[in-house]
């Protein structure tokens, strides 16, 4: 027992630790998340995720960016503890997107990425021959049975650069930890 609740156990005062109470902040915090997102949700409101993944020199990281229309902003840079490839990234980046806005109740989700090659692949316009790119495309097609409206559409690099500017800061070691 500590000197000072000896102390107070004189006046009659007894105490009593409450234990770990991060995870229960963190746990009120997403609940409390999740119902302003699911109490807001209209006919036409929709989550805006913007993705970037890259490779470089550190490894494989990206930037995930999901935008609610109350003004909730959430931003993750994540660095990958295996190897991937700039399209392996990108995958990965709309997967812990996707897997976010889900995680936040989202319903109607319009998905950014500056990928053309992922963008066509999830919207079938490309074919995935590689055998690492059709499970990254299956488990994409998966995911988007999650949500009642999906899109996702390819933006031009400049209209990225705040996921970009995410996976840049993950390779510096300063991202949020290893996706997925």
């Amino acid at each position: 027992m500590a000197r000072w609740a000896v102390e107070l156990y004189e006046f009659d005062i007894h105490y009593e630790p409450k234990g770990p109470i991060k995870g229960q902040i963190y746990a009120d915090f997403v609940v409390e998340l999740c119902s302003a997102a699911t109490h807001q949700e209209g006919a036409d409101f929709k989550w805006v995720l913007s993705v970037d993944g890259s490779l470089n020199q550190q490894g494989s990281e990206a930037g995930v960016i999901l935008e609610g229309s109350d003004g909730l902003l959430i931003e993750q840079a994540l660095h990958f503890a295996f190897k991937a490839s700039n399209n392996q990234a990108e995958y990965e980046a709309l997967i812990a997107g996707m897997l976010l806005a889900k995680e936040m109740g989202a319903r109607r989700l319009l998905a950014k990425s500056d990928s053309l090659l992922v963008t066509r692949q999830v919207t079938g316009e490309y074919q995935a021959k590689d055998p690492q790119m059709v499970a990254y495309l299956e488990y994409v097609q998966a995911l988007k049975e999650s949500f009642d409206v999906f899109e996702l559409v390819d933006v031009i690099r400049e209209q990225n650069a705040r996921a970009d500017l995410l996976a840049k800061f993950a390779s510096l070691g300063k991202g949020a930890g290893r996706g997925r």
